[in-house]
């Protein structure tokens, strides 16, 4: 039998749950302020490997060299991504502009629509009337809400700060990257110090198991989905896939792509060239080859068994971390709720203590 809930222990469980109640509201008021930090640590370590990489290439003992030569590294990759996948993006966005000024000039029907639906989109949805008030000018007030110069100034010198700030996190952080793992253990009360050591082990494991991984996983995911999409003749297809791609972090979030996909799909089908409904049935022919090639070939391979948890309890971890820590809790959602229940597991429900990690 487990210990009686005296009055001491009472009061202390208590005092815990006031305390994580207190942490998830200053945590919620200071969301913002932690966002760079979080974004940095978390390209910090995925960048770290690479800083290991190019520290042993250039034979040096000083980690500052090789910080800076993977941020050029990276620097250098983003702009070749730039400069090769732009022109073809924005040829394709220019396509489409051409598609919409057609049909709004010709009116050309929708053959998979009745006449009487096409109307109603034609009456509720008038492109030319969009484009003539756009051009006239009068757009801007769809997006005044009563902001002045200098408050609109000021938010977007915040935003630039916060983008500076992340960047100069990063830049320290890998510097310093081992130290401050080292410096933490310094700080730690040596009566938690075994169990908070372990907790960050099997966070660590848990993350460099879970997150590396997904991470391959869904840049394989990307380039399937740029080539499935050129492939069927999706307009903008190197940006679905690799927005599908960058989605893929997050469980069930790729599927939100079809969204703007039948969206493509129906634009590019307006000229009358392209039919609809072939073309959206070789897109989602893209979405279930792909998926089956991640799901069932990459992912074993990979990550391994899956974390086991059930769909009900991943969109509950989602909503739950994306609310406390935005997109990045969302990203890394998974693999806390996994290691949160097997510590419940192991310590309420098994009554397991905690011990040291094996290493340090």
């Amino acid at each position: 039998m487990g210990r009686p809930f005296t009055f001491d222990r009472v009061v202390r469980i208590v005092i815990t749950l006031v305390i994580i109640a207190g942490a998830v509201w200053l945590i919620g008021i200071l969301k913002n302020v932690l966002l760079p930090f979080c974004l940095a640590c978390l390209l910090s370590y995925i960048m770290e490997p690479l800083v290991e990489f190019n520290q042993r290439l250039l034979h040096s003992k000083k980690r500052v060299f090789a910080v800076f030569l993977t941020i050029i590294d990276v620097t250098l990759l983003i702009g070749l991504l730039i400069y090769f996948f732009m022109p073809v993006v924005v040829d394709e966005v220019n396509q489409m502009e051409v598609i919409l000024k057609n049909y709004s000039v010709s009116k050309i029907s929708i053959p998979f629509l009745p006449e009487n639906v096409t109307e109603q989109i034609e009456n509720r949805l008038n492109i030319s009337k969009i484009i003539a008030t756009i051009d006239s000018g009068k757009g801007l007030s769809l997006l005044d809400r009563g902001e002045t110069l200098l408050t609109n100034t000021v938010d977007f010198l915040m935003h630039s700060l916060e983008w500076l700030l992340t960047f100069i996190y990063i830049i320290f952080i890998l510097i310093d990257y081992n130290k401050l793992g080292e410096g933490f253990k310094l700080l730690l009360p040596e009566k938690y110090k075994a169990a908070i050591l372990q907790i960050g082990e099997d966070v660590k494991n848990s993350m460099n198991k879970y997150f590396r991984s997904q991470m391959v996983i869904a840049g394989c995911a990307a380039v399937f989905y740029c080539i499935g999409f050129s492939i069927v003749g999706l307009p903008m297809a190197i940006v679905m896939g690799v927005i599908v791609g960058i989605l893929y972090m997050i469980p069930y979030f790729q599927y939100i792509t079809l969204i703007p996909v039948v969206i493509i799909c129906f634009i590019y089908s307006l000229d009358g060239s392209i039919d609809f409904w072939p073309l959206l049935g070789k897109c989602l022919l893209v979405y279930v080859i792909s998926q089956c090639i991640c799901d069932y070939i990459l992912t074993p391979k990979i990550m391994g068994k899956s974390m086991g948890l059930n769909p009900a309890i991943i969109l509950l971890s989602l909503s739950i971390w994306g609310t406390l820590l935005g997109i990045i809790g969302m990203i890394i959602a998974l693999p806390l709720t996994t290691l949160l229940t097997a510590y419940y597991k192991k310590v309420i429900i098994d009554h397991k203590p905690l011990s040291a990690p094996t290493e340090l």
